[in-house]
This record gives structure tokens, C-alpha cells and sequence, in this order.
């Protein structure tokens, strides 16, 4: 990792009290392109939000205009061994947990390229929304390797046959190609790109706070249950709310407009 390749955490305190982290991976030379330093650097950055009891969200993004993260770095991927392979990837897959392991909801906010890890970063996110100079792609097998990690996300994202076009041609898609394939959730004009994440934010926070920490809790445990025990894991998330006096204070706030 270079001297200028970085994580930084900056805080946003909203007027009313929501903290709010934006997560930064600065490696602008390389288009922000992860490194095994660098994932170290961002999976110790977000386990330490994870410990914030204070935190509402978490927005994702690269610095600069032109990359989210452009992938993983293939110069150090060139020199792997089989056992240091193993330990690379695992290293990138601990970055993709750390970001579905959050208390709150991630925001992938992503300009310019999206690239084979960046892409399997993105989708460990909650939602993603980016500008018309986004560019993504899976382009793996066109270096000798399978997508792997997280790419296995992505069939219940764009279904099978979109994650076959990807994975198996190396494709590059636009913004409004990843758009019509459901993998974003919103795509803006540049300008309009931090409005749309305070949009996704304002909502985020005039919700409970409780409230939005059981939901996700309760989507990660859709994501891994069979139908019947995630509607019932659904019935003890709503009994368990009323374990606190959040529910009642909202409601009666909601009645008494």
C-alpha cells in the first residue's frame, strides 16, 4: 500500500443528533484499488463502527471522481501462491462481512469504476446508488481466476443469467445497464449524487433508531433462513420491539399530528 493509500472515517452529526459515518478508501492513483494492507485498513474501520451505539448509517465511497474501488490489486495478485491466494481473498472477504455485519444500513455511494472486488464490496452493501460516470464489471476470468467471495451475492441481486453475463464474458456495464439489472437502486447525474444519499439518509433517521437496528437483524436473517422460519423470526422481531418504549413514543407522536 502506498503512503497516500488510506481508510478515513469522517463524521457527519445531523441537526437532529444522528451520527452518521462516511467511510472513504483513498488510493486515488490506483483507482482506489484494494491492496491486502488496504482491506486490513477498512475491515478494522468498520468493525470499529460496528462497537458505535450512536451510529445511524454508514456511507460507502471512493475518493475522487473517477473510481469507487476499482477492484483488487493485480500486481500483488500476480505473485500469489496457492496458500497466499487463500489468505488474499480471505482478506477481501473479511471486508465484505465486515460491511454486512453492521448494525445499521450501508449506503454504496459510487462514482467512476466498480470493478470485480469493488463490485462484490458494493453488493455486501445495503443499497447503491451512483452517477452516470459509473462503470461495472466482473472482468476476472479475463486474468485467470473465478469471481468468487462475494459474487455469490449477486444471483439473488440481478438473478442467474445477469450474473452469468457478467462473470462469464468479463462485460462492462454502464450505470444504466446496472440499473435496469436491479443491481443499483438509484442512479443520478453527477450533481445530484450526495442529494440522493441525504434523501436514502433522511429516511434512515426519522425512523427509530431500535427499529432500523432490528430490521436489519431481521433481513440478515431472511437472507439465510428457509420462508416459514424467516416469517416467524419476523413475529419475535415485532414482539421484541415493544421490549422498549421506542414503538409507543413513535406511534402516540404519529397519532397526536
Amino acid at each position: 500500500m502506498s503512503e497516500q493509500a488510506a481508510v478515513t472515517t469522517n463524521w457527519m452529526s445531523r441537526a437532529d443528533g444522528a451520527r452518521i459515518a462516511w467511510v472513504v478508501v483513498d488510493n486515488q492513483a490506483k483507482l482506489n484499488i484494494l491492496d491486502s494492507r488496504l482491506c486490513a485498513a477498512l475491515r478494522d474501520a468498520l468493525t470499529t463502527l460496528a462497537d458505535d451505539a450512536k451510529l445511524r448509517a454508514v456511507v460507502l465511497t471512493g475518493a475522487g471522481e473517477r473510481a469507487f474501488i476499482g477492484g483488487a490489486d493485480i500486481r500483488e495478485m500476480a505473485e500469489l501462491t496457492p496458500d497466499t491466494a487463500r489468505a488474499f481473498i480471505t482478506g477481501l472477504h473479511e471486508v465484505c462481512a465486515a460491511l454486512m455485519a453492521l448494525p445499521v444500513p450501508v449506503i454504496a455511494r459510487i462514482r467512476g469504476y466498480c470493478l470485480g472486488g469493488g463490485l462484490e464490496v458494493a453488493a455486501a452493501c445495503d443499497m447503491r446508488v451512483a452517477d452516470d460516470s459509473g462503470s461495472f464489471g466482473m472482468p476476472e476470468v479475463r486474468v485467470g481466476i473465478p469471481s468468487v467471495i462475494e459474487a455469490a451475492l449477486l444471483p439473488r441481486l440481478i438473478g442467474w443469467g445477469k450474473t452469468s453475463e457478467l462473470l462469464f464474458t468479463g462485460a462492462m456495464w454502464d450505470a444504466s445497464e446496472a440499473l435496469s439489472a436491479g443491481f443499483l437502486q438509484r442512479l443520478v447525474a453527477a450533481s445530484e449524487l450526495d442529494g440522493a444519499v441525504d434523501s436514502w439518509l433522511d429516511g434512515i433517521v426519522a425512523s427509530g433508531p431500535q427499529a432500523i437496528r432490528a430490521q436489519k437483524r431481521l433481513m440478515q436473517k431472511w437472507a439465510a433462513l428457509p420462508l416459514d422460519d424467516a416469517i416467524q423470526a419476523g413475529i419475535e422481531a415485532f414482539a421484541a420491539a415493544y421490549e422498549s418504549d421506542e414503538p409507543r413514543e413513535l406511534m402516540s407522536a404519529f397519532l397526536s399530528r
